[in-house]
């Protein structure tokens, strides 16, 4: 997703996302505003998008949970405000302003609200103004649960009316509130103060708001949301999911426009930023997690998981293969069932087989490591050729060790190599070799017990029972 540029505003701006809520429905010890859509907290997505608008300040009204929400999103430069007991939206913000000045526009948003985008909150604050709130609504087929718009003859909004609040005539109202609005701070206080809980919920609803506006001659300007999923809210598994899936069809979209092919946009998680060339091709059930960078002609197979990972110019991950912060050179093939760990990279023209590991470690340009080896802890030269069920023995139980194979060595099936040691250029290690010591450059070195046959010996046979 690409931040765009915020118009100038000559009003201070200042954000209040709402976080408090227990969220009983989603069942979970986990906040709710730290539950999990594209692999980030539901909240950081609220303060992304309030970040964009690049305002004077951020605050965020937490509670239930509150120093966990606080430890996971500690780097957020966001001013924390806690709602100590959880009486209605309206005392939530209350609890907000006091550290606002008079002369700013205030933004309200919510922390379970995550795909909210910069262009609509833009063209909301233009509706907002020294006797104007701009109040973002909804049209929806199945209102339940939603708060209506009541306008008058003249198509202007008076109020919102809760749904355990309304009548029947305006149970029929399709038009909805999102909780979305932004008012001019001097007058929000103002109402804020006037609240009461006299309702069916016994809270102070920020709703109200809007009626004493309107009895202010406050003009209350609607925006309608154009895309029903920006205003979607998260109160339980379920809308968790279906949140995750608007998410994955935007991101999966974007995408595709941009020229990358998705072979199923249904079976494509992205859960980061992704920057990618031209003709790459993405098949069925990949996940692309933190930042991905795919260079041009990338192709990546079914069930791959890639996450914090460069990818250079026409590799080839092959099917069921995990990359985790790894950078891969171009013309490389990856997989199947590979996998690189942090923090690894691979040169030019590298082949990383079947049921292969890399991790910490760097391997040079047209190396390859073709079945059931593991390269830890490593600096592997050009033209390396480790064979199958090579292992670098890097951990002596309290310590990780290096192992450095030069240019242009050969390792035979089963070799193990007991770290720290140095391979040096050119040579071979013979199959089934156990070398803790230098290997010397250009040398054939065999390091295995010389075989012996036992010639009376007989296998143990089991006692019948």
């Amino acid at each position: 997703m690409t931040k765009q540029d915020p118009s100038p505003r000559a009003v201070p701006l200042s954000i209040v996302i709402l976080a408090a809520g227990q969220g009983k429905r989603m069942k979970s010890e986990l906040p709710k505003v730290l539950q999990p859509v594209a692999g980030r907290p539901l909240l950081k997505h609220v303060i992304d998008a309030a970040h964009s608008l690049e305002p004077t300040a951020t605050y965020v009204v937490y509670g239930h949970g509150g120093d966990r929400v606080r430890e996971v999103l500690k780097d957020e430069q966001v001013s924390w405000v806690l709602q100590a007991e959880r009486l209605g939206t309206g005392h939530a913000v209350a609890q907000a302003t006091p550290q606002i000045p008079d002369d700013h526009v205030v933004l309200v948003l919510y922390g379970d609200v995550p795909l909210i985008s910069h262009a609509t909150l833009a063209e909301l604050l233009t509706l907002c103004g020294p006797k104007q709130i701009g109040l973002l609504t909804v049209i929806l087929d199945d209102p339940s649960g939603y708060g209506r718009i009541v306008r008058n003859g003249r198509d202007q909004v008076q109020k919102i009316v809760e749904q355990k609040d309304a009548s029947r005539k305006e149970l029929q109202i399709g038009e909805c509130n999102t909780g979305l609005l932004a008012a001019p701070a001097k007058l929000l206080k103002k109402w804020l103060k006037a609240l009461s809980n006299d309702n069916s919920q016994g809270e102070y609803y920020l709703t109200d708001i809007i009626a004493m506006a309107v009895e202010d001659k406050v003009a209350v300007n609607p925006l309608v949301a154009q895309n029903v999923v920006e205003v979607l809210g998260v109160n339980d598994k379920v809308q968790l999911a279906e949140v995750e899936a608007a998410y994955r069809g935007r991101v999966t979209r974007e995408l595709m426009l941009a020229g990358v092919t998705v072979a199923d946009p249904a079976r494509l998680d992205v859960r980061g930023p992704v920057t990618h060339g031209s003709d790459v091709f993405l098949d069925i059930n990949v996940v692309l997690e933190g930042r991905v960078t795919l260079g041009n002609r990338v192709r990546v197979g079914p069930g791959c998981v890639i996450r914090d990972s460069e990818i250079g110019d026409d590799t080839e991950v092959i099917a069921h293969c995990v990359i985790d912060s790894t950078v891969i050179g171009a013309n490389c093939i990856i997989g199947p069932f590979a996998r690189t760990r942090p923090v690894s990279t691979l040169g030019r023209g590298v082949h990383i087989g079947n049921f292969v590991e890399v991790k910490n470690a760097q391997m040079g340009n047209d190396s390859k490591a073709n079945h059931l080896a593991y390269v830890g802890d490593a600096t592997v030269g050009e033209r390396v050729n480790i064979g199958a069920g090579t292992i670098i023995a890097n951990y002596d139980g309290a310590n990780k060790n290096r192992t450095t194979i030069e240019n242009d060595v050969h390792t035979g099936s089963n070799s193990v190599l007991v770290a720290p040691i140095t391979v040096g250029a050119g040579a071979t290690i013979a199959a089934g070799s156990t070398v803790v010591k230098e290997v010397p450059a250009g040398k054939l070195t065999v390091a295995r017990a010389k075989q012996v046959t036992i010639e009376d010996w007989q296998r143990p046979t089991k006692t019948k029972k």
